[in-house]
């Protein structure tokens, strides 16, 4: 029987992220990790570094051609990305 100070794991995990303010973090995270999933194996070979600030995925690519066509295909990457999430973690992307 359970005492009613008991709590399941999952909720003292939820409990600890918002103690110390992970859950932005670990959405972010998750979003970078399915970078390849959302874009392919083929940009992901050519993607040098990601990072989210403010709500802004920055993209390095080794490839001028490869930066050019993804910046027309920003909203449907920005999408897709959220879309993966499960919620808006990215409100734009920056290829350099």
């Amino acid at each position: 029987m359970k005492k009613s100070n008991d709590q399941t794991l999952k909720e003292v995990i939820n409990e600890l992220l918002e103690s110390y303010k992970l859950g932005d973090k670990l959405k972010e995270v998750r979003l970078i990790d399915s970078w390849e999933k959302v874009v392919g194996k083929l940009i992901n070979k050519h993607t040098k570094n990601l990072y989210i600030k403010k709500k802004v995925l920055f993209v390095k690519l080794d490839s001028a051609a490869l930066r050019n066509e993804l910046s027309y295909a920003r909203q449907k990457i920005i999408k897709a990305l959220n879309k993966e999430a499960k919620e808006e973690v990215i409100e734009d992307i920056v290829f350099k």
